[in-house]
């Protein structure tokens, strides 16, 4: 992921088409959370930005929210193998050490992904930037396997709004 380095006088000044094109992705390939926070210019700060971002992302129904949800791709899953992630999610799982486990990691990640997809309907999401090692993330979805729906897509949501997060701040400098 390229990141582009803005200031916040800059991003203001940006025109709409080209801000969607710039923070098209800071919910996964979803460029609809770009056009919603839009309409929050001018903002102070980066913190404006996550701020309209968080509020926008928690005005939309469970509908919407599983959308989104479903936007992301399996963890160190069949599109990294084919790399066919987006640049975001490359660099994000790249930097957790996701692209380079071993193979039986691989296989129990793989494993847990899919219970985890199977019982809630929408994959395992976690800010992986955060997390400091491949064992983290499994002791994370292991735990979170034992959540029932609604926890679960709560927490999800949660962790978008992280990734989120971080996605904004690769973008401005401060």
């Amino acid at each position: 992921m390229d990141p582009v380095f803005m200031n916040i006088d800059e991003v203001n000044r940006l025109p709409s088409e080209q801000f969607i094109k710039i923070f098209g992705n800071i919910v996964e390939h979803y460029p609809a959370a770009a056009i919603g926070i839009l309409k929050n210019r001018p903002f102070r700060d980066v913190g404006s930005i996550s701020h309209a971002a968080n509020n926008y992302l928690d005005s939309l129904n469970e509908n919407e929210v599983i959308r989104i949800l479903q936007q992301h791709p399996d963890l160190a899953g069949k599109l990294a193998d084919l790399e066919k992630m987006s640049p975001e999610s490359t660099y994000e799982q790249t930097s957790a050490g996701l692209l380079a486990i071993t193979s039986d990691t691989k296989q129990k990640l793989s494993c847990m992904n899919e219970q985890y997809s199977v019982k809630f309907g929408f994959p395992y999401i976690i800010c992986v930037r955060e997390k400091n090692s491949p064992g983290e993330i499994l002791d994370d979805i292991e735990s979170r396997l034992k959540n029932g729906r609604e926890d679960e897509l709560s927490s999800a949501l949660e962790e978008v709004k992280k990734i989120c997060r971080l996605r904004i701040l690769t973008l401005i400098k401060q």
